[in-house]
């Protein structure tokens, strides 16, 4: 009995503590929500090139705030490619309110905000280095194997198929943040390459795994949400948090 209480005791601290960011996030209101997403800002934030201006191929990889109660949790990611003298992106995201859930669709402005919380880079990669990628990419996404299938968790998501797509790109490193819920869901597999290369990812359904490699640093994920430590640039890795420390390394540049 004494030995159960003390597993009981463990399993309810461990979840407090996976918890305690995105619980912070919710009550402080700090995830994008009050309004309804139909008014929510739509704004480029001004981090590509218009396809006027571009002077060659682009590849980049986005990041924001989920909406709603989500955001408390993770963000949404997404891929934009520009063929060299292309008048417009195309864009590929998976949504959960589609079907088929994987949507690709040209833009100008593959930079917009995420329904009011604001796009950050992850990967931006121009030139001779991102026209190599573009057919890897379009094969990538096109092998996508859940573009029927949405589960916000453990997977898979937005952020299952992002990590999807990097993992099938040569020269494609992207570090994904440890808010990416869903990055770990490999299907089938249990063991893939990290996303931000030269490391690896161990997982068990996303609900249990590891990832160490030397742009990822080293990441546990525990029920679905991940912590960890980043120590070629000094941060912690949080849930719902994200990172504390310094900013993370952009891809490509």
């Amino acid at each position: 009995m004494r030995q159960r209480r003390r597993w009981t005791f463990g399993a309810a601290l461990l979840l407090s503590l996976l918890l305690v960011g995105p619980l912070g996030l919710l009550v402080t209101q700090l995830v994008a929500g009050e309004t309804h997403w139909s008014s929510a800002s739509r704004a480029s934030a001004g981090l590509a090139p218009s396809p006027a201006q571009a002077s060659g191929a682009v590849v980049q990889v986005y990041e924001a705030r989920a909406w709603s109660w989500r955001g408390a949790f993770g963000v949404h990611t997404w891929i934009a490619t520009l063929a060299p003298g292309a008048e417009a992106y195309r864009l590929h995201q998976v949504l959960s309110w589609r079907r088929p859930t994987l949507v690709t669709r040209l833009t100008a402005t593959p930079d917009r905000a995420w329904y009011g919380s604001a796009p950050r880079l992850l990967a931006d990669y121009r030139g001779e280095a991102a026209a190599a990628m573009l057919d890897d990419i379009e094969a990538a996404v096109a092998a996508y194997p859940a573009a029927l299938r949405y589960r916000v968790w453990p997977g898979p998501n937005s952020n299952t198929f992002t990590a999807w797509v990097v993992r099938r790109v040569a020269g494609l490193e992207v570090g994904l943040p440890v808010t990416a819920v869903g990055k770990d869901y490999l299907f089938d597999a249990r063991l893939a390459p990290a996303p931000a290369g030269q490391g690896v990812t161990v997982s068990l359904s996303g609900l249990l795994g590891l990832t160490l490699g030397r742009n990822d640093g080293l990441e546990v994920n525990l029920l679905g949400l991940a912590l960890g430590l980043d120590l070629r640039r000094p941060a912690l890795k949080l849930p719902g948090i994200g990172r504390l420390g310094m900013s993370p390394r952009i891809a490509g540049r």
